[in-house]
């Protein structure tokens, strides 16, 4: 059954429309925009819970070996939430202009979910953004209401709230992360897409761990978008991704109120491969210490937690907190280490 009959045939039976809403990928970027646009027009929502164990073994089953983990992540978050919901939420999103492209398994979503999920009773909402192709996230967020049997009014007041929305939380954390950056104490610039540093399984104990060493980790990409993305600019010209333009640039923003940086990534990802390695070149000279650290299915975190702790331990001897010199025995004996945290297992686990 089409969308619009599906929703047309709730309308008259005056059934509440209920969304499910994947807490994975965009989510960590447009939850808030989509829990109030949605909340507007009065339509229940299901959000899938924290990543665990099992959302994770249910996407790698439902993945095929060539997707990264958030991708996994994510088709588990979409099979939790079947069978709960009329709908399940699940944008396209292709670019916000040129050079803020989205990497293209963000393109790809509706049509990837809706295949893999192909033998199940799966009902995907989805809207369009192509801004190149003159499809506006306003404009596109308006059509999908009306697929839901809403007014174009109605439609665009609820978008409005939910950016409105969006944009004061936003603004908020980036100005909590700027009062970091003045803190006195060990600051570690946090470079990894939100759908990362903050799923609880994955990238939050990585945080967490961070804290627990008494370091202040600072989220790169919290900081303002455009100024961002126009630093990024004069580090690479032809960077073209959106979020890792953010990274990038709020990384070099900062650049002289960081004491190291840590490149946090979900294996194996294209994008980061490339852009991590630039940022690594790009720091060179400045002598700051960057560690990356590349998360994968494994369950352990004895390895996340030895390159950690021998990732800190060179930049409090780098910052002379401890009144000594790091030796070059010193630091061959912390990277030895870091190496063999390395081949332990680089997964986290909640």
């Amino acid at each position: 059954m089409a969308l619009k009959d599906y929703a047309r045939k709730q309308a008259q039976e005056k059934e509440p429309i209920t969304v499910g809403i994947p807490r994975a990928f965009l989510y960590y970027r447009n939850g808030t925009l989509w829990r109030e646009y949605f909340r507007t027009l009065g339509v229940h929502l299901v959000i899938s819970q924290p990543t665990n164990r099992k959302i994770e073994e249910d996407g790698m089953k439902a993945a095929i070996d060539e997707m990264c983990l958030a991708m996994k992540i994510y088709l588990g978050h979409v099979k939790s939430l079947i069978g709960k919901c009329d709908y399940i939420l699940i944008p396209r999103v292709v670019d916000f202009g040129i050079r803020r492209v989205y990497c293209t398994s963000f393109e790809g979503l509706p049509d990837i979910a809706r295949n893999v999920f192909r033998n199940e009773n799966i009902q995907i909402l989805s809207y369009n953004v192509n801004v190149q192709g003159k499809k506006d996230e306003e404009s596109a967020m308006i059509l999908m209401a009306r697929e839901l049997g809403f007014s174009a009014r109605e439609g665009k007041n609820a978008y409005r709230a939910g950016r409105k929305a969006a944009d004061r939380e936003f603004a908020s954390k980036v100005k909590a992360a700027e009062a970091l950056y003045r803190r006195n104490g060990l600051r570690v610039a946090v470079g990894a897409h939100s759908y990362i540093a903050e799923d609880d399984y994955i990238g939050k104990p990585v945080i967490d761990m961070l804290k627990k060493m008494n370091v202040i980790p600072i989220r790169a990409d919290f900081v303002d978008r455009k100024k961002a993305r126009e630093r990024a600019n004069e580090i690479s010209p032809t960077l073209k991704w959106d979020f890792s333009r953010e990274i990038a640039g709020g990384i070099a923003m900062h650049m002289k109120q960081i004491d190291g940086i840590i490149l946090l990534s979900a294996y194996p990802c294209a994008l980061d491969s490339m852009v991590d390695d630039m940022i690594v070149r790009k720091a060179e000279g400045t002598r700051i210490p960057i560690l990356q650290l590349t998360l994968d299915a494994q369950t352990g975190t004895a390895g996340v937690e030895t390159r950690l702790e021998s990732f800190i331990d060179i930049l409090r001897m780098n910052r002379g907190a401890s009144g000594q010199e790091l030796s070059r025995e010193k630091e061959e004996e912390l990277i030895e280490a870091m190496d063999a945290g390395k081949t332990q297992g680089e997964g986290a686990e909640a």
